[in-house]
C-alpha cells in the first residue's frame, strides 16, 4: 500500500480528487500534517487539530456510486478496528452512517467522495478523520480522542493500521459484498433497538432504529407500525447531542 504524507494540504480529499482527475488509480493513502480546509459530511467545518489523523485513501473502482458508496462502511470498521488496537473495545460504537465513538462521544468522521475516472469505472476518495491527540470542545456533538481513553498513538502508525484493515475490509466486500460488513458493522451498532430521531431533507422521522438494510440505508420502525428506510440524513438519539 502506498502511503503519501504531506507537511499540509487544503484537505487530503481534495487532492485525492485531483489525483484522480489527473488519472490516478490508487490504491494510494494521502495524509497531511496540517489541513487548512478540511471538511466533514454536509459540508461540515472538520478541525484539523495537530497531531490528529487526517487521511485519504484513493481507489479506483468497476462498480456504480451506490455500490461504492458501502465502502463508507468499511471505513467505519477500520475506525473502529483502529481504535480497538488500543482502547477497551466495549467502549466502541458506530453510529449510522459511519461515525466512531468511544464511550459515546465522537472520535473520528468520514466523507466518502466519488467520480467517473477518465481510465473508466469510478474514482473513489475514502476520507477519514480521527482524533488521536486532541479534539474540539465546541463541536455538533460531543467528541473525544484517544488520549482521553489513555492511549498513545502516532498519525503514522495510525495510519498503517487503518489502511491496512480498510483493504481488509475491501477485501471482504469486493470478494463477498455487503453481507460480511453490514454484519461486522452491527456487531458494533450505536443505538440498535432504541428510539431515535432523523433529519431528513425537508422533513423529520420518529422511530426505533431497527435494522441494517441489504443496501446499508438505517431502517426506522415507526409508531404507526409502518417502516423508513433512510439512505441519508442525521440521526440523533435521546441523551447523545447532535450528530
Amino acid at each position: 500500500m502506498q502511503i503519501e504524507i504531506f507537511d499540509a494540504l487544503d484537505s487530503t480529499n481534495e487532492e485525492a480528487k485531483r489525483r484522480a482527475r489527473a488519472g490516478e488509480t490508487g490504491p494510494r493513502w494521502i495524509r497531511a500534517r496540517v489541513q487548512s480546509a478540511g471538511r466533514g459530511r454536509r459540508g461540515r467545518v472538520w478541525t484539523s487539530a495537530s497531531g490528529n489523523l487526517f487521511c485519504t485513501g484513493l481507489y479506483r473502482l468497476e462498480a456504480g456510486p451506490a455500490r461504492a458508496a458501502q465502502l463508507s462502511f468499511a471505513a467505519a470498521l477500520a475506525a473502529g478496528d483502529l481504535a480497538a488496537s488500543v482502547i477497551d473495545a466495549a467502549l466502541i460504537k458506530l453510529k449510522w452512517p459511519n461515525d466512531l465513538l468511544i464511550g459515546g462521544r465522537k472520535a473520528a468522521g468520514i466523507l466518502l467522495e466519488s467520480g467517473a475516472h477518465p481510465a473508466g469505472g469510478l474514482w473513489l476518495a475514502v476520507g477519514i478523520g480521527v482524533n488521536l491527540a486532541r479534539h474540539p470542545d465546541d463541536s455538533e456533538r460531543p467528541a473525544t480522542d484517544f488520549t482521553v481513553h489513555g492511549a498513545q498513538l502516532a498519525p503514522e502508525a495510525a495510519l498503517e493500521i487503518l489502511s491496512a484493515r480498510f483493504e481488509h475490509w475491501r477485501q471482504r466486500w469486493a470478494a463477498d459484498g455487503f453481507a460480511p460488513l453490514r454484519a461486522a458493522w452491527l456487531s458494533r451498532a450505536h443505538g440498535l433497538g432504541e428510539r431515535c430521531t432523523a433529519r431528513l431533507d425537508g422533513e423529520t422521522v420518529e422511530g426505533v432504529f431497527a435494522d441494517l438494510a441489504e443496501d446499508g440505508s438505517l431502517r426506522l420502525d415507526l409508531k404507526d407500525g409502518t417502516r423508513r428506510l433512510i439512505s441519508a440524513g442525521d440521526v440523533f438519539f435521546p441523551g447523545a447531542g447532535a450528530p
